[in-house]
C-alpha cells in the first residue's frame, strides 16, 4: 500500500511548516518566530504534544510510520542554564541513547503497544512497525519520540485500511517545562496529554522549558489559535528564569490575559497559578519576590479580572496540587505529578469541555 500523507492523521498541531519533504509540525507561528525569545523558539521546534491518531478497518494488522530525525541544536537546554532531562527522560540524551526511539501505540486510557528502535546517533530517516490489537478498530493514539524532534513522513496499513479518526474540540494549553512534560516517563504521561484524554479533546501542548515568562507575542499566538478551551499555567519561571516583581508579574497575566482575549472573547479559560516549588515558595529572587507572593499577585490579577466582567476566566490555585514527594528534582513531577495535576485541570473543565461554556469561577 501506498504511503499516505500523514498531515490528516495528526493531532496535537499548532502550525504546519512548509519543508522540502511535507509540513513541519512547529509550535509557534512562523509569522511570530522572529519576536520570541531564543529559548522559546528552540523549544518550539519540538513537536511537543504531536501525535497520529486514527482508526483501522477489518484486517488491519499493522500500521508503519515513515519518519526522521532531527533534534534542534539548543533544544535540550534549559533556560537557567541547568542540564535538564532530555525532552522527557531524567537520565540524558545518553539514557535516550540506549532506549532508541520510542512509539507507543494507545487506545483510550492504554498503552496496547510500543515499538523502538536504536538508530545511530544524528538524523536519520527511517520507518517503524506498530502491531494492532485484534478485532480492535480504535481509534487509535500513536505517541513518537517528542525529544528527537521526529517529523512524519507517511502512514500506512498492513493489510485492511486506516483512515484520520473523528476531529475532537482543541485546548490550546500553555505553559513551561512541567506542561511540556518534563521528567514524565512518556509522552503520554505529561499532564495535558493525561487531561485531554480525560476530557476528550484534541490537546495542543505549547509548554516552553525554561521560558513561559508571560511573553506578549505568545500570548499574540494564542489570540490567532483557533481553540474551543484554553489554559495557562506558567509563573515559576518568573520567580527565577527572568525575575519578576509581584506588581510585575499582576500587570503581566492582566496583559497577556488580554491579549488573549482578543482573538477569544467568549472562550473558557482556565488560569493555573504556580506549582509548588519549595526552594522558591519563602526565597527573595533578584527582585525580592517570593514564589509565593508571585503566585498570590497572579491569583490576585485572574480574581480582579473576573470581578471586572471575564465570565469566562477562572482560577485553579496551584499550590496545592503536588507534594514534596511528587517533585522528582524539587521542581518537576513525576508521572503521579503529572496524573494530580491532569485530574486537578480536569475537574476544572469537565463539565464544559466541547460544550462552550465556562469552567468554574474562582473562590
Amino acid at each position: 500500500m501506498r504511503w499516505l500523507d500523514p498531515a490528516p492523521f495528526l493531532r496535537g498541531t499548532a502550525w504546519l511548516d512548509e519543508a522540502d519533504d511535507g509540513r513541519v509540525a512547529v509550535r509557534a507561528a512562523p509569522d511570530v518566530l522572529p519576536r520570541l525569545p531564543w529559548d522559546t523558539a528552540q523549544r518550539a521546534a519540538l513537536p511537543i504534544g504531536v501525535r497520529l491518531e486514527f482508526t483501522a478497518s477489518p484486517g488491519t494488522r499493522a500500521v508503519e510510520i515513515r519518519y526522521r530525525t532531527a533534534v534542534p541544536e539548543g533544544g535540550r537546554d534549559h533556560a537557567d542554564g541547568e542540564a535538564g532531562p532530555d525532552g522527557r527522560h531524567g537520565d540524558g540524551a545518553d539514557a535516550l541513547r540506549a532506549l532508541g526511539h520510542c512509539f507507543a501505540l494507545w487506545q483510550g486510557d492504554r498503552c496496547v503497544g510500543e515499538t523502538c528502535t536504536k538508530p545511530e546517533d544524528g538524523a536519520g530517516e527511517t520507518a517503524i512497525t506498530l502491531e494492532l490489537p485484534e478485532a480492535r478498530p480504535g481509534p487509535f493514539t500513536v505517541h513518537p519520540p517528542e525529544a528527537l524532534g521526529p517529523v512524519i513522513l507517511g502512514v500506512r496499513a498492513v493489510g485492511g485500511g486506516i483512515v484520520p479518526a473523528a476531529p475532537r474540540p482543541r485546548w490550546v494549553v500553555h505553559g513551561d517545562s512541567i506542561t511540556e512534560g518534563w521528567w514524565s516517563t512518556r509522552p503520554a504521561h505529561a499532564w495535558p496529554a493525561v487531561a485531554g484524554r480525560m476530557l476528550g479533546v484534541d490537546a495542543v501542548n505549547l509548554g516552553y522549558a525554561g521560558s513561559a515568562r508571560g511573553e506578549l507575542p505568545v500570548a499574540e499566538q494564542l489570540a490567532a489559535l483557533p481553540a474551543e478551551l484554553l489554559t495557562l499555567a506558567f509563573g515559576t519561571n518568573c520567580w527565577s528564569g527572568t525575575p519578576h516583581s509581584a506588581p510585575l508579574l499582576y500587570e503581566t497575566v492582566r496583559a497577556f490575559v488580554a491579549l488573549v482575549r482578543r482573538g477569544h472573547p467568549d472562550t473558557p479559560l482556565l488560569v493555573v497559578s504556580p506549582l509548588l516549588r519549595p526552594d522558591a515558595e519563602a526565597t527573595p529572587n533578584a527582585l525580592g519576590a517570593t514564589l509565593s507572593q508571585l503566585r498570590t499577585a497572579m491569583e490576585e490579577a485572574v480574581r480582579d479580572l473576573v470581578a471586572a466582567g471575564d465570565a469566562r476566566l477562572s482560577l485553579l490555585p496551584g499550590r496545592d496540587v503536588l507534594r514534596p514527594e511528587h517533585l522528582v528534582d524539587g521542581l518537576h513531577p513525576d508521572d503521579t505529578g503529572h496524573a494530580r495535576i491532569a485530574a486537578a485541570v480536569a475537574r476544572a473543565l469537565r463539565p464544559y469541555a466541547g460544550r462552550g461554556e465556562s469552567p468554574h469561577q474562582p473562590e
